[in-house]
């Protein structure tokens, strides 16, 4: 066999006529702006939004199993490699119109609720990096490969591409509604936007991929225009993936100097529980949650903001939050334990030097009974209580003299 024909067989092979008639008349259908395409953005984006404001990732799950923006997504891409004008005006219009809405609800409920910041879920959606481009080109394989393979649910694909597009939007709308106050959220906002350009790109090339090794298209210059364009993208996504590898670098270096080349916090009687770092300020905050039996001084913190800044080559502020450590026995308050002694460890249980915290029991009316009798044998009898005053050196007489 010679080599061409090997290499026939991995090449894609064209398909029917009547394939291709029916996925262009399906891309169609689904490009297409109507009421249930408004309806799915305005709802999925509602749950998102809100799922951002409670910080609660279940909510912003059910937010992607709606997925609106995938189904004009698909069709731009295949109308991009065919030429279809009428087509690509479609899923452009519906893509621009979806996009339009949903920054416009999110910001009209972030101006509903007067919250100050946001947490993680917001947080991790505005440093978009290239680990998010890797994301959104494996989503739009999945969507694309859902649309030409029979038998593959749209809705799993669905799911892939809402976590790229819908919570990004909803974090640009959050973001403008609070910039007025917080010019912090404009940068917030434009890293958002740049996710969801990020994951849009990337999905439409995805496709386009597809679609070409799927046999359904040929290969248009159109797919070196969507190439160059994540080719711009980068830059910056390369520039924030090098700050994030930087800076967790950076914070667990801290960490260690911390325990390792310090006395206050490599002291047995402190325990660093978590350590948060600020880098949104100038000189960067870094936040220690401590346990410690001793006092902390201000002159430490000091010592410490001037030993870290000298071997990281950067200032730092510290802020440390202090909790109280107490070790009680029946001997008295902050007595050494024996070493040989070991916490009890299980799967629900946080595996820390600190001993678990003592879970509180329903009291059923048998303990109840019990606890009633045990206070009653607790007082003393009238008889028992002169006995203990006799025998008490308070109530012994002194010898006359």
């Amino acid at each position: 066999m010679k080599l061409p024909q090997i290499l026939q067989k991995f090449l894609p092979q064209p398909v029917e006529g009547k394939l291709e008639e029916r996925l262009h008349r399906e891309l169609f259908l689904d490009a297409a702006w109507n009421t249930n395409y408004v309806v799915f953005i305005i709802s999925s984006c509602a749950i998102a939004t809100f799922g951002l404001i409670a910080n609660s990732t279940a909510v912003i799950i059910g937010a992607m199993l709606i997925a609106p923006l995938m189904l004009p997504l698909r069709g731009f891409a295949f109308a991009a490699l065919e030429g279809d004008i009428d087509l690509l005006r479609k899923s452009l219009f519906s893509i621009l119109g979806g996009t339009a809405i949903a920054i416009a609800l999110a910001c009209f409920l972030g101006l509903l609720t007067p919250i100050p910041s946001f947490g993680s879920e917001f947080q991790s959606r505005v440093q978009p990096n290239l680990v998010d481009l890797g994301i959104a080109l494996a989503a739009g394989a999945i969507s694309g490969f859902a649309k030409v393979r029979k038998g593959v649910s749209d809705a799993l694909a669905g799911t892939a591409i809402s976590v790229a597009l819908m919570p990004p939007l909803c974090v640009v709308g959050l973001s403008i509604s609070k910039a007025f106050n917080d010019p912090r959220f404009w940068t917030f906002g434009q890293q958002a936007f740049l996710l969801y350009l990020t994951n849009l790109l990337g999905i439409i090339f995805a496709c386009m991929l597809v679609f070409i090794i799927a046999g359904y298209t040929q290969v248009s210059r159109h797919v070196a225009i969507a190439l160059l364009s994540i080719v711009v993208l980068l830059l910056p996504l390369g520039i924030n993936f090098f700050n994030l590898v930087k800076t967790s670098r950076l914070q667990y270096s801290i960490t260690q100097l911390l325990q390792r080349s310090t006395v206050t916090i490599g002291q047995e009687d402190v325990t660093l529980i978590n350590t948060q770092v600020d880098w949104t300020q100038k000189k960067p905050i870094v936040y220690l949650t401590v346990q410690a039996n001793v006092e902390i001084t201000p002159k430490q913190v000091q010592e410490i903001e001037r030993f870290i800044s000298r071997q990281v080559k950067q200032e730092f502020k510290f802020i440390f939050f202090v909790s109280q450590a107490k070790t009680v026995t029946s001997e008295g308050i902050n007595q050494k334990l024996d070493d040989k002694i070991t916490l009890p460890l299980g799967p629900s249980l946080p595996l820390t030097t600190t001993p678990p915290p003592l879970k509180k029991l329903p009291i059923t009316s048998d303990v109840e009974s019990l606890l009633e009798k045990e206070e009653e044998d607790a007082i003393p009898s009238p008889v028992e209580e002169n006995l203990h005053n006799q025998d008490s050196p308070e109530t012994e007489t002194q010898p006359s003299q």
